[in-house]
């Protein structure tokens, strides 16, 4: 077999439908779309949930209570026995070496470890939380568990607010002269 002799399977390459070719075309005036309505118009459709003018589901149940879904603090998990496993004696485990590791996604994760598992290995481990059980058996094994702290997003906004502040208020060369 050559390569001029390789063909394409029958049908599976279908030429696009052209429309708007005139009436004769099968496709014309209209182009396919009907007559009127959302779904004539260029980038027209409906927005997901439209009930049709009914009154929306979303509207018609009662809203109570407190959700936390948004503000949640949402940690990713690392067992003691993946870090058993993974890293050598002695080493130093933080968020760029599980990152490395494929233990944890994303930039900034925040990193929780889990007690599931035994740990033999002497380890500075490096996180935002653990359980009690995973500091314990750390600690056992000679190794270290250090808490990275993480300042909250409102005392963060107000840092950098009172630096804000701080500049403002002070003199600059122009000032002095």
């Amino acid at each position: 077999m050559m390569l001029n002799e390789i063909t394409t399977r029958a049908g599976a390459h279908r030429r696009r439908k052209r429309v708007g070719r005139g009436e004769a075309s099968g496709h014309g005036k209209t182009c396919g779309r009907g007559n009127k309505g959302c779904q004539s118009r260029a980038g027209g459709g409906v927005r997901p949930l439209h009930e049709g003018g009914q009154m929306p589901i979303f509207r018609r149940l009662p809203k109570r209570g407190f959700s936390n879904f948004e503000f949640r603090t949402e940690y990713q998990v690392v067992n003691l026995s993946r870090l058993e496993k993974t890293f050598a004696d002695g080493q130093t485990v933080d968020a760029a070496a599980l990152r490395q590791q494929g233990l944890v996604r994303g930039t900034a994760p925040r990193i929780k470890v889990l007690g599931s598992g035994v740990l033999s290995r002497k380890l500075t481990v490096e996180a935002h939380a653990f359980s009690a059980a995973a500091k314990d058996a750390i600690e056992k094994a000679g190794g270290t568990a250090r808490l990275i702290e993480r300042i909250a997003a409102a005392d963060r906004a107000r840092a950098k607010r009172n630096t804000a502040k701080k500049k403002s208020a002070e003199p600059t060369p122009a000032d002095a002269g």
